[in-house]
């Protein structure tokens, strides 16, 4: 079992716990507040820190920094803790180095495979060192798909030119070697637009993609843009997210994306009962490659610079998607973007896939949620 320290100034949040590791036979060590849980951390070196936020002295953002700045610590597996009214803290937690956070309140399931998730940690590494050397041979293949990349990206820039007068905006680019793209959109759509008003189809949208937007943002997104009734985002390293790669940050927002659609359907069910809706359902796409960030200009007719993602990884993901929604696979993931998490995701079915355009098909997994 694992040693853990527990840091929260509310006396019965402590307790409760600290109940529930060590009926799971965990050893802890609790702190009341910020400094003498960082004195606790620095003597005791636990497997796994789990801090509220918002404390008296340091609070958990200023223990996770100090814990990230020292060698010894910077590796060490912390757990936020917050309230679901502090929604830009769990931002601020996972793009300054915090494993996973948990809103409060929370059950005691919830706590339990939270810790379970961190400790298997160790477990996950060594397999995806294990992975080492199929990576060295997919190499050779992931460069051959990037000449093809780079050859589809200068024929748009080709045809860019010529719509969007003024050739100032190639230094404002961002290309992004490796970057996760995420495409969601709702299979029936159309159904649902026909069976409501305006008024309640605009409601419906604000409701889904208000929430959409909310998760792939306090996942990390760089980059969001709709297209169609679809959200795409860009997920990239970023030096602000020390622990969590871009790929898992994307799966994660994945597994958000469809929890979130429980609320909507219970919401439309409950609202609309007499018209016979379809249950409302997204179907997700994941592929990993390199992904440009355009910066398109028209000082002809003025207006805002626009970003567009462009490279063989965006068009892939959307082709990707239309697939999982035919096999029937809320997310559908690309070998490519789940090998970089092997261990840190459970998978479901496996499946070749043919992508309209495309000379070969794809190898694609269905991803079925976090390993635990």
């Amino acid at each position: 079992m694992a040693l853990i320290v527990v840091v929260e100034d509310d006396a019965s949040t402590r307790m409760l716990i600290a109940s529930v590791l060590k009926k799971d036979g965990h050893e802890v060590l609790a702190a009341e507040d910020g400094t003498q849980g960082l004195s606790l951390v620095r003597h005791g070196a636990p497997d796994l820190v789990i801090s509220d936020v918002q404390m008296p002295g340091l609070n958990g953002f200023e223990i996770l920094a100090a814990l990230r700045a020292e060698q010894a610590t910077a590796a060490m597996p912390v757990i936020l803790l917050t309230s679901l009214q502090e929604r830009a803290h769990m931002r601020i937690g996972m793009t300054t180095g915090a494993d996973d956070y948990i809103t409060k309140p929370f059950r005691a399931a919830e706590l339990r495979q939270a810790v379970e998730a961190q400790l298997n940690k160790r477990a996950v590494q060594a397999s995806l060192q294990a992975m080492a050397v199929d990576a060295a041979v997919q190499e050779a293949l992931v460069q051959q798909k990037h000449q093809l990349a780079r050859l589809y990206e200068q024929r748009l820039a080709a045809e860019l030119s010529e719509r969007w007068p003024g050739g100032e905006g190639g230094d404002a680019d961002e290309r992004l070697a490796s970057a996760t793209v995420l495409f969601v959109d709702i299979p029936n759509y159309a159904t649902v637009a026909e069976k409501l008003n305006s008024e309640e189809l605009a409601d419906l949208v604000k409701k889904f993609y208000g929430s959409a937007n909310d998760t792939v943002h306090l996942f990390g997104a760089r980059h969001m843009r709709f297209v169609g009734e679809g959200l795409l985002a860009i997920f990239a390293p970023d030096s602000d997210t020390q622990t969590v790669s871009h790929g898992l940050r994307a799966a994660r927002a994945a597994l958000g994306l469809v929890e979130s659609t429980r609320g909507i359907r219970e919401y439309l069910q409950a609202r609309y009962p007499a018209r016979k809706l379809p249950p409302f359902e997204v179907n997700v796409a994941l592929h990993t490659g390199a992904v440009t960030l355009t910066v398109l200009q028209d000082p002809l007719h003025g207006g805002a610079p626009q970003t567009l993602p462009v490279g063989d990884a965006v068009s892939a993901t959307i082709l990707l998607q239309r697939q999982g929604r035919a096999l029937g696979w809320p997310i559908i993931a690309s070998v490519a973007a789940l090998r970089a998490v092997t261990g840190a995701v459970k998978t479901g079915a496996r499946a070749l896939v043919n992508l309209p355009g495309r000379s070969a098909p794809m190898d694609a997994v269905e991803l079925a949620g976090l390993a635990l």
